[in-house]
């Protein structure tokens, strides 16, 4: 059933979040208001626990305060599926290699998964904290996009959100007066990314491209009356060669079937088009008003929000129906 890949989809998840904040640093000033040091906030892998036990166990924890803290720590602790972000299991895409653009590669549709990250900070001085966490929360609105390669092989590369969930404080102060206080603030994040199969190493071209069938009407075949052909034609239900036209110009809901678009200059009466995962097929148009039949060939009518791309599926993409695909069919009576 499982054939082996790997494209280091995860790996590189936890890097690049890990990247983000690999730069913080913090100043300490004297009465004067003069800089004394600027220190840069050490960063590592590893669970909150461990650290914890290094600063309790280790005896001459008693050095200069960069050294032991300021530090920061980060871990993955945790995996799931985003069934808000799902599409069909089955759908694929035609691509391309990263190196060869001839040559044609097909991949299914990327699985959408949730990667739940925890960030914590170390300090002894409250102001140390509030440095570092002033340095990191402005970037977070609440998301901040990552972009990363995730498919090397045919240069897939994405925007990955990473989503701020919260924050918690905690004061670690034990024993007597002299014992060393530790300040620990837990910033939950969600990395929104996507985790890719196996990517064939070539596109058969091999397919259909027309298919014709003759009737003859009569009560005997050697007689007939009337002969009548039917012909069809593999039509794409999805845009290959992502043909942008326009964007829409407002929100939809899943049931509206006259959508407003930036320009309808570039769309015909009978064309079909392209939303994120949805096929549209379009009846009419006034100005730049459509009325379409939404979900056309069985793809799932779902909101869209303003400035979305539309595509337009074309000749070109007709001609790039892949093996397998579950395309339509444009058919006439001749």
């Amino acid at each position: 059933m499982f054939e082996y890949f790997y494209h280091e989809i995860l790996r590189k998840t936890i890097i690049g979040f890990g990247s983000i904040f690999n730069e913080i640093r913090i100043k300490h000033k004297n009465d004067q208001d003069q800089t004394v040091s600027l220190i840069k906030v050490p960063l590592a892998y590893g669970p909150t626990q461990k650290f914890l036990a290094r600063l309790e166990q280790v005896p001459d924890l008693n050095k200069p305060i960069q050294i032991t803290v300021p530090r920061m720590s980060f871990e993955l602790n945790g995996i799931s599926y985003d069934s808000a972000r799902k599409v069909s299991t089955v759908q694929t895409f035609l691509t391309s290699s990263a190196s060869n653009q001839s040559d044609k590669r097909k991949a299914y549709m990327p699985v959408p998964y949730n990667l739940y990250f925890e960030l914590s900070i170390f300090t002894r001085l409250n102001d140390d904290m509030l440095q570092i966490v002033e340095q990191i929360l402005p970037y977070f609105q609440p998301s901040y996009n990552l972009s990363i390669d995730l498919v090397d092989e045919i240069g897939e590369k994405r925007d990955i959100p990473i989503v701020f969930e919260g924050i918690q404080m905690q004061d670690n102060y034990e024993g007597d007066y002299s014992s060393r206080r530790v300040l620990i603030y837990t910033l939950r994040f969600t990395a929104k990314t996507y985790l890719f199969g196996p990517v064939s190493t070539s596109v058969s071209s091999d397919i259909i491209k027309k298919v014709s069938i003759g009737y003859v009407a009569g009560d005997t075949t050697k007689t007939p009356t009337r002969e009548i052909t039917y012909a069809v034609e593999p039509r794409a239900t999805q845009s290959y060669t992502n043909n942008s036209i326009t964007n829409l110009s407002q929100d939809i809901t899943s049931d509206q079937t006259s959508i407003n678009v930036e320009s309808s200059s570039s769309i015909s009466e009978g064309d079909y088009i392209t939303i994120d995962q949805e096929e549209m097929y379009v009846k009419s148009i006034t100005g730049n008003t459509l009325k379409v039949v939404r979900g056309s060939d069985s793809t799932i009518a779902s909101p869209h929000v303003l400035g979305s791309v539309i595509n337009k599926i074309t000749q070109a993409d007709n001609a790039l129906i892949e093996v397998g695909d579950d395309f339509g069919f444009s058919d006439s009576i001749a």
